[in-house]
């Protein structure tokens, strides 16, 4: 728990004094009791206690509550607090192998007598290096600080006394009672006493917690629903005995016992009467509820992990090759050693004028000693420069991400934000992304569009090439006709049609279990379906207006007239029927049925001789590929003697105490034969824009998707296909298993058919489909490695009815197994231990609960952003990084290879080639901004290209641009070029020049030469790989060049004048005029780039890359072909959807459903409409 959490209590909650009355309080096991009892805090080494036995809260009984020291209700999803920021910023650092380094070489230095360079010029560059991560941890840890912040300083209205007052959600504490409002989000888990609404009723929208967004009816029990005003809620006292918190969304179990005049009252209580943290309050003006739960013991946090300190697979990689480099770095210096020692031992006799001590007391010591100056005098092999030349261009990659206007979304105002810059190059190697569902794929949205009744199609917006032609006799025929053109049909027509109309329309506003609300002079349907709502409102919309419900009858609003309808019976949907049906009496007095469901149920129990099923079978498949969820409508009449012979096998079915489910359908059953169609709806139920041509985009750049949700099977297969996750060919493999042995014996036996298939060359695209139920068996350790290769297998995975642990344990079970690069992509508390346990977590931002974009290493507004953010950002931010750290090895070693071998000829003496202080500047000024234009601006393939071919984005998947073989080319090619400018100075100095003065040239006028002759042959290699040229880059590369021809004589005139370094006294005059000096500059680069550019043609033009071909189109604007193929692959696209449809129909229903408990039913018979005015106020 993040010590922020052990914080002073929050202003104005008074420190009582010595507590009383526990006495009272019955045998509990008590929270273990610290300093910061109640915030759940503890030391690190300290072991988090597991909690046992029941747990015991007092009801309005603060005092005893707190003594017990249950935990707080504040949240932190921060990294870092004031305490542990130090400690885990320095762990995490100096895990970098770079940093620990030179902090050994920083500390090396401070030895006198050891150290060739100045004892500071590693320390300040290293201290330099780390306040700049610093100060990037503190700035992106304090957004997530605020955020916190802001959730928790929320209001909630809790009882203090016989009046609410408004107190932060920090603030509350367990065994508070609290009152909430309509669209409030809950702040703790509490259980529901009592509610505005009939029977304690109330509404509650979980899509934060499982994804599904319909909403959940919770009830309060009986005995405590009349506690409907402060004064009776606040005079009740006794004790809740509950069990403790874990992670489980669905299960509850506890005990309310209420003291009273005529004794304790015992109030079972289970999950219904749950309210959890994160879910919403909806349709209903008030509850009151008791926290249980507070903080991070809520069943919401006890899905959600620590937020972790996520390190990048480049990272590792440069952690290993420093390594590597380390190894090369002792080597080089244990050699030059060995010719000290050489040196020293046996030929210190020839070597007098040296005074070499040739009989040192100690040498051991010396060849120590020696150990050490070689490291420091080459210690620079790896870059100090680099962690935080990676760092900085990780942040501006991050601001280049956030000031995208391509991945800007205008309606809500809502920018992408890289809150962890330290990520951005995994963005270009992501194989798999796992995505939620609702909010996130779709918009949360239904809405009716198109229907079909009577054989005749009706359409919202009708397009011009879809309209029928007039017949001869004036009438349109064929075609479809617009809703307002059905609206007069009934209104005005007569004949057979007009009456299958009217029972279509008074089907929809009659079977459903929708209630009506005023609000204002706003008419609004709550819901426990979106489909069924959507229905409601589209026959509201036909002119058929429910608009009263009472126990036992609807009332609908038909041509500015009230009709009653008398509700008689209610066959609820479940998965296993998959169709509903309500028996009504009707104003004429008549009993009807009236069905509607998918059309596979409803086609089978038909009578005979149905005029209109063809054509309707015809509309059917055009909603489909249309990506439409239609239901099928019928309706038939009941005589009066058979309706009361099946209304007794009804009622006896109602009535069984065990198997009441069953009984019900198979009642249903006999009543549900012999129907007549009336025809069909189709609801759109709305993705996200460009949900689908993201998602086939993705798979072509060889990303692997998979959608974990809460929703139903039925409905997540639905979406499936609407988003073209799921093709038109593809093979589902659908696991829906009760026992962990049959999970086990199904995933084996589809795998070895698989594996038999595929080795006979029969490979067919596949798509798995498993339950929650399933999943947690699948998740076991025995059974994990095979579900696993089933999945991968597989082009596509739908994980349904999973609760936010499971979907962090899929992520983590692929993470564990894979050596592959993870996205999760979510929108609600439900996604945040997903979004956590992948290697990179995007959060969707602009909706209601920005939980997961809190969360997230990226929040984006939209779905469809996700392709620009990973084949254009991903894929640049990773190839720009991987040429920053080749190129920053490269120029080190470059230099510092120079002088290993000038220690051949300085008789291994420890003699630096050039001045210490020039060789800090190489790194920290004068090759400082080549790698950040390089990281920052440069574009090997522009973003219209790499969005054009998604196939790119397969290099970064490959790690084309970081291999272990890019690296040690880059090393080859760099001891290349020491070699040649080494050598190649030696012989044009061999012997030492003359000057015109008759003097020497000396040593420091050949070093300074060759340190400028490598300074331009690095320079040139930037230029060379350099694929973009900016403003910057001309800043960059010529000016870094033409910077130092200014600045350094500037530092050889001023630094021997304040004795700051003598070596370069009166060297300016000497050096700056000497044409041998430019000679040597400019040949010997030129000599070391011929090679490279050479291998650059041959590589190019003989053995090209596919983004060297991409470049090539995008130079010369070559155009492609594909336009009129991506129209030929849709046309083949609908014919397939065609076919796939006549097999299996997306039907839309996606309300709760509990088969022996008949909630649906309850829920009709408790509402009277007609009295809402006559609620109570809760105040």
């Amino acid at each position: 728990m993040p010590l922020t959490a052990a914080a002073a209590p929050p202003a104005g909650v008074e420190q009582d004094g010595p507590y009383i009355g526990l006495e009272e309080l019955p045998p509990t096991p008590k929270q273990p009791k610290e300093r910061w009892a109640g915030r759940g805090w503890r030391w690190p080494w300290e072991k988090k206690v597991v909690l046992e036995g029941d747990r015991i809260v007092r009801v309005n009984d603060e005092r005893t509550n707190e003594e017990v020291g249950f935990e707080g209700n504040y949240v932190s999803t921060s990294k870092y607090n004031a305490m542990t920021f130090l400690p885990k910023f320095l762990a995490s650092e100096f895990s970098k192998y770079a940093n620990l380094f030179f902090l050994f070489t920083a500390c090396i230095q401070q030895i006198p007598g050891v150290s060739p360079t100045n004892r500071y010029t590693t320390i300040v560059p290293l201290g330099l290096v780390l306040l700049a991560s610093a100060f990037k941890e503190m700035e992106e840890d304090l957004k997530r600080h605020q955020q916190d912040n802001d959730l928790n300083s929320r209001k909630a209205k809790v009882l203090h006394g016989t009046a609410f007052r408004d107190v932060a959600w920090k603030a509350i504490r367990v065994g508070d009672i609290v009152r909430l409002e309509n669209d409030e989000f809950i702040p703790a888990d509490m259980l529901l006493l009592s509610s505005s609404e009939p029977e304690g009723l109330c509404y509650v929208e979980t899509s934060n917690l499982d994804g599904e967004t319909n909403l959940k009816i919770k009830q309060a029990h009986p005995k405590t629903a009349h506690l409907t005003s402060p004064l009776a809620v606040g005079s009740i006292s006794g004790t809740l005995r509950s069990e403790q918190p874990n992670n489980s969304l669905y299960t509850y179990e506890g005990t309310l016992s209420i003291s009273s005049t005529s004794g304790e009252l015992i109030v079972p209580l289970s999950p219904d009467q749950l309210l959890l943290r994160g879910a919403q309050m909806r349709n209903t003006p008030w509850v009151y509820g008791l926290v249980v739960f507070a903080g991070h013991e809520t069943k919401l946090m006890r899905n959600a992990t620590a937020a972790p300190i996520k390190r990048t697979q480049v990272e590792r990689q440069v952690n290993l090759q420093i390594v590597f480099l380390f190894i090369v770095l002792l080597v080089l210096s244990i050699a030059s050693t060995v010719g000290s020692s050489v040196r020293t031992w046996f030929f210190s006799s020839t070597q007098w004028y040296l005074y070499l001590a040739a009989d040192a007391p100690s040498r051991i010591k010396e060849f120590l000693q020696d150990i050490l100056t070689f490291v420091i005098l080459y210690n620079n092999l790896i870059p100090i420069s680099l962690i935080v030349s990676m760092e900085v261009v990780k942040y501006w990659q991050a601001q280049l991400i956030n000031s995208d206007l391509d991945i800007y979304y205008e309606k809500t105002d809502t920018p992408a934000i890289c809150r962890t810059s330290s990520l951005v190059e995994e963005l270009g190697q992501i194989e798999f992304v796992f995505s939620d569902k609702t909010g996130t794929l779709t918009r949360n949205e239904m809405e009716f569009r198109q229907c079909s009744i009577a054989g005749v199609a009706y359409s919202d917006v009708v397009e011009e090439h879809k309209r029928g032609e007039q017949g001869p006799n004036g009438e349109v025929e064929g075609g479809q006709r617009t809703f307002e053109e059905m609206r007069t049909r009934w209104r005005n027509g007569a004949g057979a049609e007009v009456a299958v109309i009217r029972e279509f329309l008074t089907l929809l506003a009659v079977c459903h279990t929708v209630i009506p609300e005023m609000k204002g002079e706003k008419l609004v349907y709550q819901a426990s379906s979106p489909d069924e709502a959507a229905l409601v409102a589209g026959a509201e919309q036909l002119g058929y207006k429910f608009f009263m419900r009472k126990p036992r009858s609807v009332f609908v609003e038909i041509g500015n007239k009230a009709r009653e309808f008398e509700i008689l019976n209610v066959c609820e949907f479940n998965s296993t029927r998959k169709r509903m049906s309500v028996v009504v009496r009707g104003p004429d007095g008549k009993i009807r049925l009236y069905c509607k469901g998918a059309d596979t149920v409803i086609l089978e129990r038909l009578a005979a001789d149905q005029p209109y099923t063809e054509p309707t079978l015809i509309h059917l498949e055009d909603y489909a590929t249309e990506g439409l969820r239609t239901l099928c409508l019928a309706m038939r009449e009941i005589p009066e003697t058979e309706y009361r012979t099946w209304a007794a096998i009804y009622e006896q079915a109602a009535a069984t105490v065990n198997g009441r489910g069953e009984a019900l359908d198979k009642a249903a059953e006999a009543i549900e034969k012999d129907m007549f169609f009336l025809g069909a709806t189709a609801v759109e139920d709305k993705l996200q824009e460009g949900v689908p041509d993201t998602i086939h985009t993705l798979q072509q750049a060889g990303i692997k998707v998979w959608v974990l949700t809460g929703d139903r099977q039925e409905t997540a297969i639905n979406i499936g296909l609407s988003c073209r996750l799921i093709s038109e060919n593809m093979n589902l493999v659908i696991v829906n298993e009760e026992t962990a042995n049959d999970t086990k014996a199904f995933i084996e036996k589809r795998l070895a058919a698989i594996k038999t298939q595929r080795s006979a060359g029969e490979g067919e695209e596949l798509g798995l489909v498993i339950d929650g139920k399933s999943l947690t068996y699948a998740l076991e350790k025995e059974i994990s490695p095979v579900f696993l290769e089933l999945a991968i297998m597989c082009k596509a995975v739908i994980c349904c009815r999973v609760s936010p642990l499971q979907k962090a344990l899929v992520v983590k079970l692929v993470k564990k197994n894979r050596k592959s690069i993870l996205l999760a992509i979510g929108d609600g508390a439900n996604d945040v231990a997903m979004i956590q346990a992948a290697h990179v977590g995007v959060g969707i931002s602009g909706v209601e609960g920005l939980q997961a974009a809190r969360a997230a290493d990226v929040a984006i507004a939209q779905f469809r952003f996700l392709t620009k953010l990973l084949l254009v950002h991903g894929a640049w931010s990773y190839q720009r990084l991987s040429k920053l750290i080749l190129y920053s090895f490269y120029k080190n070693i470059v230099l510092y290879m120079t002088q290993f071998w000038y220690s051949f000829f300085s008789n291994f003496s420890g003699q630096i080639a050039y001045e210490s202080w020039t060789l800090s500047y190489y790194n920290v000024i004068f090759t400082l901004l080549p790698p950040f234009v390089m990281g920052i601006f440069d574009q090997f393939v522009s973003a219209r290209m790499l969005i054009r071919y998604p196939q790119m984005y397969h290099l970064g998947q490959a790690n084309a641009f970081f291999s272990t073989r890019n690296f040690w080319e880059w090393m080859g090619n760099a001891l290349y070029h020491s070699i040649i400018l080494f050598g190649f100075s030696v012989i044009l100095f061999w012997g030492d020049l003359k000057q015109a003065t008759g003097y020497d040239s000396g040593h420091w006028f050949w070093g300074t030469t060759l340190y400028l002759a490598v300074l331009l042959t690095v320079l040139g290699k930037a230029a060379l790989v350099s694929d973009l040229w900016t403003k910057y880059t001309l800043m960059a590369i010529p000016g870094s060049f033409l910077f130092t021809m200014i600045a350094l004589p500037i530092y050889c005139l001023v630094a021997p004048l304040v004795n700051f370094s003598v070596e370069y006294r009166n060297i300016v005059p000497r050096l700056w005029t000497d044409p041998i000096f430019y000679f040597t500059i400019l040949v010997l680069p030129f000599i070391c780039l011929a090679r490279d550019l050479a291998w650059k043609y041959y590589k190019r033009t003989y053995r090209p890359q596919p983004y060297h071909i991409a470049q090539e189109l995008q130079r010369f604007n070559i155009p492609d072909y594909r336009p009129r193929q991506e129209q030929f692959q849709k046309a083949i696209k609908k014919v397939r959807a065609v076919q796939r449809m006549r097999k299996s129909r997306g039907f839309a229903f996606s309300q709760t459903e509990n088969p022996d408990r008949q909630e649906q039913v309850h829920l009709v018979r408790a509402y009277d409409t007609s009295q809402q005015f006559e609620r109570p106020t809760g105040l």
